[in-house]
């Protein structure tokens, strides 16, 4: 089994940056790629960003250039980096583990594993 916590979220005006941790404990060896997604109200989850355990990493196109996500093994924690947040990058985002990469390492298909989730609110 594996426990993932997140930190890091809060409200931020438009322009402004954010980090966000996600520490992962338990079986750590199921921690393999890991992966943030958020969701919006109304909307369904969406992967932002994932990282393999080379640390290949992708990005959806909405955020590509603003977000970095990178890892820290020793620690089992991954973080995302958010800068030139926008109003619409307000979601409840979660980190995911456990899940596989697939189209080349392109995509990741979520694990089992997540996240109890941290809010981010963008303000215009």
């Amino acid at each position: 089994q594996v426990q993932l916590v997140e930190s890091g979220g809060g409200l931020v005006q438009a322009g402004g940056s954010l980090r966000l941790a996600c520490a992962g404990s338990g079986s750590t060896f199921d921690i393999n790629v890991m992966g943030w997604y958020r969701q919006a109200p109304g909307k369904q989850r969406e992967l932002v960003a994932h990282i393999s355990s080379g640390g290949n990493t992708n990005y959806a196109d909405s955020v590509k250039g603003r977000f970095t996500i990178s890892r820290d093994k020793a620690k089992n924690t991954v973080y995302l980096q958010m800068n030139s947040l926008k109003p619409e990058d307000t979601a409840v985002y979660y980190c995911n583990a456990g899940g596989r990469l697939y189209a080349q390492d392109t995509m990741y298909a979520p694990g089992s594993y997540w996240g109890q989730g941290t809010q981010v609110t963008v303000s215009s």
